[in-house]
This record gives C-alpha cells, sequence and structure tokens, in this order.
C-alpha cells in the first residue's frame, strides 16, 4: 500500500468486481480543498522567449493559468468516475525555476467529496497548455512529478505529501 493509503479495498470497484462510481450521498458536505503540484521542463531558449515575450501563439503562462482553472471545472467530464462539483475556488500558480515552471493548482469545494482530481486535472492541462504553445521551441520538454501535495476536509482528514 502507498503512502496515505487507507485500506486495501478499492472503493470505486463493487463487491461484483465491477467497476462503479461511489455512493457519497450517506457523507456531510464540508468544506474541502487540495492542492497538487507538477513541474514542466525546458530549454534554455524556450524559457528565454517566454520570459521575453518572443512566444508567437501568445502568453503561454497566462493561457495555462485559464486552462488549469476550466480543466478543474471539467473533471467529471474527463474522469468518468468523478462526481460532478460545485467548485468555489481554483487558483493556478506558475512559479519560475531555474530548469522550467513549478504549476500549482489550488482547488476549494464544500460538497460531500474531495477536489483531490480537480487539483491534479488542473496542473496536467496546464503543464499540457505551456507544451502546446511552446513546443516550436523546444519539443523535448518534460512534464512531470504531478501529485497531490495537501488535502483537507472530509472523513479522511489532512493528508501532507
Amino acid at each position: 500500500m502507498g503512502k496515505g493509503a487507507r485500506s486495501a479495498r478499492l472503493s470505486h470497484v463493487g463487491p461484483d468486481g465491477r467497476v462503479r462510481m461511489v455512493d457519497v450521498s450517506d457523507k456531510n458536505v464540508t468544506p474541502r480543498e487540495a492542492v497538487a503540484r507538477g513541474k514542466v521542463t525546458m530549454s534554455k531558449t524556450a524559457l528565454r522567449q517566454i520570459r521575453s515575450g518572443a512566444i508567437k501563439k501568445g502568453d503561454p503562462l497566462k493561457t495555462a493559468r485559464l486552462a488549469g482553472i476550466m480543466a478543474a471545472k471539467q473533471t467529471a467530464s474527463l474522469i468518468p468516475l468523478c462526481h460532478p462539483l460545485n467548485l468555489s475556488h481554483v487558483d493556478v500558480a506558475l512559479t519560475p525555476v531555474r530548469d522550467g515552471y513549478i504549476v500549482e493548482a489550488r482547488v476549494r469545494t464544500t460538497e460531500r467529496t474531495g477536489v483531490e482530481m480537480e487539483a491534479l486535472t488542473a496542473v496536467a492541462v496546464a503543464a499540457l497548455t505551456i507544451y502546446d504553445m511552446v513546443k516550436a521551441v523546444d519539443r523535448a520538454m518534460g512534464i512531470g512529478e504531478i501529485k497531490l501535495v495537501e488535502k483537507r476536509g472530509g472523513r479522511s482528514g489532512e493528508y501532507r505529501a
């Protein structure tokens, strides 16, 4: 079992072995928050062009932030067993580092289930958007290290990576 796992039972698999959406109707509606993080690595040339505003498609950082927010709102349409959630807050931050950008998404709701998948989806799509907008300069960019770093609320309480 991995770090943070509570039990070996998978809640998305029924007793008959069939995949199912988890029934959350008996869970309490509580404030919930999740933070996910990932990284986009790229060449010095790509970084220089982003930071000088020379990317021909426009500003990849502004576009990536918007794409991440939009993706968080569409998570239930993209991930088959996710519940549609009414999100109260989505923030996508891009922090420059020596070899690229750290992408971080913070998502909040008051619901019966958490927003971990929404935060992870926001990070993944924001990173992919940077790749899409900068690929003409650097096709060897890397996207990785996408993981949940914090979660609060719900029955399982707090988690920190």
